[in-house]
């Protein structure tokens, strides 16, 4: 990643928390897929980006950081995500892990999933884990959610925090995960960057 350019995000701002869930058992695949690889990289643009949101937080909210759990991820890494959920079929699959024949926005380092922790190390409530497969994960059922009282007015917030500080840096949010922010559309990043291999 070094040798494409990519960025360890925490060269930028060392308050920003890092711990990718993929260097550990605590993933939807129940194993470390990465291995060695525990720091977070994204291409120089993304991770300036990132440095201002969690700036942006830091001032709102003195007490909070952001919280990373994957970033730049390898081509390699993508497939083995994918392979993973075949009791799925392909087009259940896609809302969830990229298909390798369309490339992840993380096989750029364009894209960054996260959360909030406060300083000691506590992660906000968000209403689900991350990597959560449901719609309780999707910011677009929040409201209905809320109503129906399967989120808190409180997790709904944090989650709100999120993506303001986020979409105030310049990321973008999605639709099916609360966790998964994108720096740049895909068709931008494979004009812009070569794939993590």
């Amino acid at each position: 990643m070094k040798q494409q350019g990519l960025v360890n995000v925490k060269s930028l701002d060392p308050s920003i928390a890092v711990l990718l869930k993929y260097s550990t058992t605590d993933n939807f695949v129940k194993k470390d897929v990465y291995g060695c690889m525990t720091a977070c990289y994204l291409q120089k643009k993304p991770a300036q980006m990132l440095a201002r949101a969690n700036a942006i937080l830091k001032k709102k909210h003195p007490n909070y950081r952001l919280l990373v759990y994957d970033g730049g991820r390898p081509f390699a890494i993508q497939k083995i995500l994918w392979n993973s959920l075949s009791q799925y079929p392909p087009h259940q699959r896609e809302t969830y892990v990229a298909s390798p024949s369309q490339k992840s926005i993380h096989n750029y380092g364009c894209a960054v999933d996260l959360t909030i922790t406060t300083s000691k190390g506590v992660p906000l409530d968000m209403g689900t884990p991350f990597d959560f497969f449901g719609k309780l994960a999707y910011p677009s059922h929040e409201e209905y959610f809320l109503k129906n009282k399967q989120l808190t007015a409180h997790q709904v917030a944090n989650r709100r925090l999120l993506r303001s500080v986020m979409q105030q840096a310049g990321f973008m949010p999605i639709k099916y995960e609360w966790w998964h922010f994108n720096a740049l559309a895909r068709s931008e990043a494979k004009q812009v960057y070569q794939i993590i291999e």
